[in-house]
């Protein structure tokens, strides 16, 4: 069993994704996931917009077919990826969440941008897809993995949601081999904070997606382009150490302690981000 099963997950992102948007730095565009400054990235738009990039770099080296490619964004936040990717392509987006906050966020952003005949996002879970979705061409997970109950069940639903020579792009973090006592519990604290039920290795993955028919493609670590330890992050750590003894600091503020400890282990070593691309096989 998941120690945060659906309905924990629903929680948390009802309660924090207005925060997030108030207050994240790419709140403004509606990115809840990280920007990443690769190479030849300029602009804080362009980090927030880099993981979408190279997902479009995948849409683009689809086999042509008289339809629009299907893209599903599994764990879709407030649609603001599908919207990006469609206003650069036409493709036929789906976006699915178990956040009924997030569905209205996206519903709204879908609206505003012209997008409600190409996209559409539904409230539920990634690992039982709807039985009326039409077989996509190519699925992504960006930081939602991590919050499925299990690895097997992630993959067995994407198997569903794919047809067979489909594309499955997963960017999220990742163990890193590590010692001592320290990694273990900034690991636990990160885990706790946001709500993860899933942080595997490299080959843990690997092992579970070959076992569902998926034939690993690559895997590009992005850890070295994120921008750790800022001026905000010093902040927040400065916060928690104030403030984390409070009763209710947990249930308010446990997403700024997972965000600080991710930090630390970020910076160690003890776990990377990674973008890692799949296709199924059947």
């Amino acid at each position: 069993m998941p120690e945060f099963d659906a309905a924990d997950i629903r929680r948390y992102y009802d309660r924090h994704t207005d925060r997030f948007l108030a207050h994240g730095e790419g709140g403004s565009i509606g990115a809840l996931h990280r920007s990443v400054w690769g190479p030849e990235t300029t602009d804080a738009s362009a980090a927030f917009h880099y993981v979408e990039d190279r997902i479009l770099s995948h849409i683009l080296a689809l086999e042509q077919r008289p339809d629009p490619p299907h893209i599903v964004d599994l764990g879709c936040g407030v649609g603001a990826s599908l919207c990006y990717l469609a206003q650069q392509f036409p493709i036929q987006g789906t976006g699915i969440t178990l956040s009924p906050v997030q569905v209205h966020h996206a519903k709204n952003r879908i609206r505003k941008a012209g997008l409600s005949n190409r996209i559409v996002c539904h409230e539920g879970d990634y690992c039982d897809p709807p039985e009326d979705i039409a077989p996509a061409d190519l699925v992504y997970a960006i930081e939602s993995f991590v919050h499925g109950p299990d690895p097997s069940r992630f993959f067995a639903g994407c198997t569903r949601w794919l047809r067979i020579g489909g594309l499955l792009i997963i960017c999220d973090d990742f163990r890193r081999p590590v010692s001592g006592l320290a990694a273990p519990r900034a690991i636990e604290r990160f885990r706790r904070g946001w709500h993860l039920n899933t942080l595997l290795d490299t080959e843990e993955l690997e092992t579970v997606a070959r076992t569902a028919g998926f034939e690993h493609v690559s895997t590009s670590d992005l850890t070295p382009y994120l921008n750790i330890r800022r001026p905000r992050d010093r902040a927040i750590a400065l916060f928690i150490a104030l403030f984390g003894w409070l009763p209710l600091y947990e249930s308010r503020f446990g997403y700024l302690a997972g965000g600080s400890a991710l930090q630390t282990c970020l910076a160690h070593g003890w776990i990377g981000y990674d973008l890692k691309l799949f296709r199924y096989l059947g």
